[in-house]
């Protein structure tokens, strides 16, 4: 007799525990169901009101979009150095100088960062700003870091960052030992820098194309890679210096202007191929635009 209460017992525990579990299976495919319809109904039957959108699915999760991500350009081996490092500038450029125009001839000096491809950096829609306002709109939008053991010297993070690498191997100064205006400057610097070394007269020649020599001394109001925050001034006197900052990305670009060393984030041996031009200038290594 008492075998027979237990058996009862078990078996309606057991009976108990299935209707429980179905139960709940029913009312979770329920929940689930009413919830897809309730997102559907969301998805096929918008409102035109804003408020109305609002209310009408309070309960629907948070829609997940992913980021398109568009992979950098790979050079096109094919190509003529000019047309390779063009294609790959509009990447960044999207509107390319007309040739034999004041644009161009400033791509032409200083367009060699255009070719960077770390998708952290930032680089203006156009060659030259006309602004104070332009240039501190464009720099407020830039990711900064300090440059170590510096007096305010900041470069975008990815510059500051690779320079910081290279500092730490050898002993590499600034041109005028640690101050900010080695580094990123604004337009109010640039302008200045140019009324110390040239003229109105003289920017009318460069916007002529009859001047380029001051290019490699100073650059024009609006023009400087230094507006960029991807370049800086460095007192750099040995070959294994040099090879340091180009093995972290840093290159001589602009010609005849030794201090002057602009971030690239490219290896040294890949510059040929994204169409740059090695020259000697007075026993100084240069890559320049093809241009």
């Amino acid at each position: 007799m008492k075998r027979s209460i237990k058996n009862l017992a078990f078996i309606a525990i057991i009976t108990f525990l299935a209707c429980t579990l179905v139960a709940s299976h029913g009312i979770n495919r329920y929940q689930l169901r009413a919830s897809r319809q309730s997102i559907e109904s969301c998805a096929i039957a918008p409102s035109s009101d804003p408020r109305e959108q609002k209310q009408s699915c309070p309960n629907a999760p948070p829609l997940k979009v992913s980021p398109t991500i568009v992979p950098p350009p790979t050079p096109n081996l094919s190509l003529p150095e000019k047309d390779r490092f063009l294609a790959l500038v509009t990447y960044k450029l999207p509107t390319l100088p007309t040739p034999n125009t004041y644009e161009y001839t400033l791509l032409r000096a200083y367009g060699a960062a255009f070719v960077i491809q770390e998708a952290g950096i930032k680089l203006p829609s156009k060659v030259v700003f006309t602004s104070e306002q332009e240039t501190k709109q464009f720099q407020s939008n830039l990711n900064m870091s300090k440059v170590n053991n510096t007096n305010n010297c900041y470069l975008q993070k990815s510059a500051a960052d690779a320079l910081n690498r290279a500092r730490a191997e050898v002993h590499i100064s600034l041109k005028s030992g640690y101050g900010a205006s080695d580094c990123t400057r604004s337009f109010a610097t640039n302008l200045r820098f140019w009324n110390k070394y040239a003229t109105a007269t003289t920017l009318q020649r460069v916007r002529q194309g009859a001047e380029t020599n001051i290019l490699g001394v100073v650059a024009p109001p609006g023009s400087s890679q230094h507006l960029w925050g991807l370049a800086i001034d460095l007192g750099v006197s040995n070959a294994f210096q040099e090879y340091t900052l180009n093995q972290n990305g840093w290159f001589r670009t602009v010609e005849k202007d030794s201090p002057h060393w602009t971030y690239l984030g490219l290896p040294p041996e890949k510059l040929a191929e994204f169409g740059f031009m090695n020259k000697v200038v007075g026993g100084v290594a240069y890559w320049l635009t093809p241009l």
